[in-house]
């Protein structure tokens, strides 16, 4: 039975995730958990980024001094984190399948 994707993550998250679990037979409980991180920090930094792109690289302080906007270590830090939790499952090696369909002998 293929996982299914946590009901939180966004459409695109959710797409990775069947992406992921179909190419590279994801199903042990240690590298869902891997998956799920990664994808909320995936979710965590386009949230950041899309605010980011909202309000500007830059917003003025109570002093009216301009500022870098705090989101921007929030973006960076999940970026790395879904980076992160990309290389602990090792996805540099080739998936299961190299094309759509059910693996030969299944």
């Amino acid at each position: 039975m293929k996982p299914k994707a946590p009901g939180h993550l966004s459409k695109e998250a959710k797409s990775l995730w069947q992406q992921l679990t179909d190419e590279y037979g994801i199903s042990d409980s240690a590298g869902l958990a891997i998956l799920k991180t990664g994808l909320e920090a995936y979710d965590r930094a386009g949230s950041a980024r899309q605010q980011i792109d909202s309000e500007g690289l830059s917003i003025f302080d109570k002093f009216g001094q301009q500022k870098a906007h705090p989101l921007i270590p929030v973006e960076r830090d999940s970026r790395a984190a879904f980076l992160s939790a990309m290389k602990q499952l090792n996805f540099d090696v080739e998936p299961l399948r190299d094309k759509p369909g059910r693996s030969p002998g299944r």
